[in-house]
């Protein structure tokens, strides 16, 4: 259930929304003019609901992938370590990490069942760099759940470099695995680990599809 209220919130508050738009407009604002168009494309699309990963797959890199800062989203889960990789560890890094939050969190579309998203407004200012953004998605059974957004403004627009549940952040709960692999097996090996789980997910997904 927390994978799916991260993708719903990171769905709503990021999708379709062009680039310039990102630039002028305040992020609460913009959570709330995008969020109905990505959740009606679920609720609507029969072959996401039913599980079909292509599809969700496409939905996710159109919609929300372009919002996300996964160099820095890496970098902060990576601490200290990040500059005990080469130049060509962290491009690697970066590919697996951001292919590892793809396929764990779009099997969660097909588990939308008419959750919203509400936004709490967010007081911006002209030289403001970097914002959090409140949500609160609300359950057609359950308690609501406060879904943060650490976000930063970039010459591309805002983007979201990190995001907490419930006040548990993504970034940190990777910054522990992250370093505890390093400690073990240097960042190659942390490397070679997120490779091989991302095959697996991979192959997961295959499987699924027969």
């Amino acid at each position: 259930m927390r994978r799916l209220l991260i993708v719903i919130a990171c769905a709503a508050l990021l999708a379709g929304a062009p680039l310039g738009a990102a630039e002028i407009m305040a992020p609460d604002q913009l959570a709330r003019s995008v969020t109905e168009e990505v959740l009606a494309i679920v609720r609507a699309d029969k072959d996401i609901q039913a599980g079909n990963q292509k599809k969700v797959l496409d939905l996710v890199e159109s919609k929300v992938l372009p919002y996300f800062n996964f160099v820095r989203m890496t970098q902060l889960a990576m601490g200290r370590n990040w500059r005990q990789a080469s130049a060509e560890q962290q491009k690697m890094l970066v590919a697996e990490f951001r292919a590892l939050l793809v396929r764990t969190y779009t099997t969660a579309f097909t588990q939308y069942r008419n959750q919203t998203v509400v936004y709490r407004p967010v007081r911006v200012h002209p030289g403001d760099t970097e914002v959090v953004v409140r949500s609160q998605i609300n359950q057609p059974s359950g308690p609501p759940v406060g879904v943060d957004y650490s976000m930063e403004r970039t010459d591309k627009g805002w983007k979201v470099y990190d995001f907490a549940v419930e006040g548990v952040s993504l970034v940190q709960n990777y910054r522990n695995t992250f370093n505890s692999e390093v400690q073990r097996s240097g960042v190659e090996g942390l490397i070679k680990v997120l490779a091989e789980r991302n095959r697996q997910l991979a192959s997961q997904t295959r499987v699924s599809r027969k």
